[in-house]
């Protein structure tokens, strides 16, 4: 039997609370547990559902995921990333943020004095952020910018014959259960970047003219499956070799772990469309770590984008 005075251990660590529970033991001892069994799991070779299995059952629970899908939620802070080269928050040329007309939920066609429209696949995007700093609650009144490349594999603002349209590019306001929603196409697959969004948090619709006030910045993986699907349609063709080349695993974004913690959850299909979502843990106690253009992990070129600045 332990001695009640000796300090209660788990795999040979001490409780960071030794009068609470295993499972009471707070933020830094379960995310310490998980890496530990990542970094097991990875030396036996096995992939990131084992590391998401292995991260369940450091806090007893289980989840479900519907068929054909994969798991979004995740339980501590989204993972900073770079914005990449073409975020068009003022950071690296462009600012498409202090534009009227940038808050908007439908973001498949360009506004002001563009008038292009995107074509492609339908696709919903649902991030629901939370606030770690208040026990994961709703981050209520949080805005959220969000861009990622069209069919073509282009960056409005700055890719060839595109340069003065600004759509795939939206900012919406989370409301009371923390959630934005934009209506836009499915991404293309670039070459040497696995398919993505990227997104910006703001605390609050007035901080969005100021791409330093962001508190995160991320992107969303999209499920191999459903890029399958989509790239097989009209208008992709150029996508299913691109993706053929690339994986979750070497992308110099996701690889990390194998994007376990960026995997947005698709339903739908090529035809009603597809909805991506993903929950979006944000700790305002702490400085965000990216943001930064072409100096971070941003990875890929689009066809016809200008050189890195």
């Amino acid at each position: 039997m332990q001695d009640d005075r000796s300090p209660q251990t788990y795999e040979g660590r001490p409780y960071d609370r030794p009068e609470e529970e295993l499972t009471d033991q707070g933020l830094r001892f379960d995310v310490v547990t998980v890496l530990s069994r990542r970094n097991l799991l990875r030396a036996l070779g096995l992939g990131a559902t084992a590391v998401t299995l292995a991260a369940c059952g450091a806090d007893a629970t289980t989840s479900s995921t519907p068929t054909g899908s994969s798991a979004s939620t995740s339980s501590g802070e989204i993972p900073d990333e770079t914005a990449g080269p073409y975020p068009g928050d003022g950071s690296n040329g462009p600012d498409v943020l202090e534009q009227s007309g940038i808050v908007r939920s439908d973001i498949r066609s360009s506004f002001g004095e563009a008038n292009g429209t995107a074509e492609g696949v339908p696709l919903t995007i649902a991030l629901t952020v939370r606030d770690l700093a208040n026990a994961g609650a709703a981050f209520a009144g949080a805005a959220v910018y969000v861009w990622h490349c069209d069919r073509d594999g282009g960056y409005s603002l700055y890719s060839d014959q595109i340069t003065g349209e600004n759509y795939l590019r939206g900012v919406q306001v989370a409301g009371a259960d923390g959630t934005v929603t934009f209506t836009s196409i499915f991404p293309a697959c670039y070459t040497g970047r696995w398919p993505h969004i990227h997104f910006e948090v703001y605390p609050d619709q007035a901080s969005i003219v100021d791409s330093t006030k962001a508190i995160s910045t991320s992107q969303v993986a999209l499920p191999k499956e459903a890029c399958d699907a989509v790239y097989a349609t009209d208008g992709y063709a150029t996508s299913v070799s691109t993706l053929a080349q690339v994986s979750l695993a070497d992308d110099n974004v996701f690889g990390d772990d194998d994007g376990a913690s960026q995997l947005g959850t698709v339903t739908g299909d090529v035809e009603a469309g597809y909805r991506v979502a993903l929950d979006v843990g944000v700790d305002t106690r702490t400085a965000p770590a990216a943001g930064q253009a072409p100096g971070g992990r941003g990875g890929g070129r689009p066809p016809g984008a200008p050189p890195s600045r």
